[in-house]
Formats: structure tokens, C-alpha cells, sequence
């Protein structure tokens, strides 16, 4: 046996009815800090020490990756010259 119920309201009917407490104005109350908060730190927030502390890291594992890959294809090009053979 299959029984379908179908409840047309609102969530806050459904949470009323359910009885759980209406969080909305604690939910407000965290946002409006929560913007505050970051609207404090993007004023003090400095360009060139962000670009220093996330930027450079990457761009230098990149170049450490890249120059890995790079000799890594160059070892592979000069063992094939000693040997004379090719994967091919």
C-alpha cells in the first residue's frame, strides 16, 4: 500500500506546525556581523602582501612543476640519443 500526502505551505508554516523556533532574525543578526567583518578586512587588506602570500606560492610550484616536466623531457630525449632507440 502507497499512500501520497501532498502539504502545500510555506517553510515557516511547515516550521510552525512542526514546532522548531523561527531562526531568522538570529540568521539576520550573523549575516549583518558577518558583512561587517568583511567589509573591515577588505579595507585593510593590502594588495601587494596578498599578491606576495597567495600569488607567489603558485606561480613559483608552477615553475618548479613546469621545470620538472622539463627535465624530466629532457632526460628521456638524451637517454634516447646514447641508446639510439626511440619508443617508436
Amino acid at each position: 500500500m502507497k499512500i501520497t500526502i501532498d502539504i502545500d505551505c510555506t517553510p515557516e508554516e511547515a516550521r510552525a506546525f512542526m514546532g522548531l523556533p523561527d531562526v531568522k532574525p538570529m540568521q539576520d543578526a550573523v549575516m549583518v556581523q558577518l558583512q561587517e567583518q568583511l567589509q573591515r578586512q577588505i579595507e585593510r587588506a593590502d594588495p601587494d602582501a596578498l599578491m606576495q602570500t597567495w600569488l607567489a606560492p603558485s606561480i613559483e610550484g608552477f615553475a618548479k612543476f613546469q621545470n620538472a616536466l622539463w627535465s624530466a623531457a629532457m632526460g628521456k630525449a638524451k637517454g634516447e640519443e646514447e641508446t639510439g632507440t626511440s619508443d617508436k
